[in-house]
């Protein structure tokens, strides 16, 4: 039994503890604006809450992408949690890039990281792997990369549960048929 799910935070945003699991790939959908605090929320296809990228952060995006967020929509983000992110002076964790869509070579971008000090931060290219059809659902018979699929494409996940419950059947189905079969060499 995965128990992903059952560890997310009562939040309405990505949080750095979502990521605990190790990085995960997204697609942009959507950027509006938030509130003075968290004025940017990225809105991501495989996941149900929002992403509010912290300054640092969405500077790494702007170095990558551009200014005009519009141009972000379709674009994928790899985010991990990061330990080492301090917040009033205390390590307390938070969401970092590790890799973009959409640039060619690693792109290191000056970030402050108290007053007065920067370091650099470097964003690595995502390497995109073709995205899975429903073809590729229906034709696919293996329950562990069917449950990569569910997780990381929600919009295939109708038809994961479809082809989750066609196997299924088809085990009792097979299994139900061995049953009844006499067993050769019985008198």
């Amino acid at each position: 039994m995965d128990i992903t799910e059952t560890l997310a935070p009562k939040s309405d945003q990505l949080d750095a503890v979502d990521l605990l699991g190790g990085p995960r790939t997204f697609t942009i959908t959507g950027v509006k604006a938030g509130n003075e605090e968290q004025p940017v929320q990225i809105s991501l296809a495989e996941f149900p809450r929002v992403w509010r990228p912290g300054k640092s952060m969405r500077r790494v995006m702007a170095a990558a992408w551009g200014t005009d967020a519009r141009q972000w929509i379709g674009r994928r983000v790899t985010l991990y949690c990061d330990n080492s992110v301090k917040f009033g002076g205390e390590e307390v964790g938070g969401t970092r890039i590790s890799h973009l869509s959409h640039i060619s070579k690693a792109l290191p971008v000056p970030l402050l990281v108290t007053r007065g000090k920067s370091a650099m931060f470097k964003v690595q290219p995502l390497k995109e792997e073709p995205r899975p059809t429903e073809a590729d659902v229906t034709a696919c018979t293996d329950r562990d990369a069917l449950t990569a699929m569910w997780r990381t494409h929600t919009d295939l996940r109708p038809a994961i549960e479809a082809r989750v419950a066609e196997l299924d059947a088809q085990a009792k189905s097979s299994t139900t048929e061995a049953d009844t079969l006499p067993v050769v060499g019985e008198a």
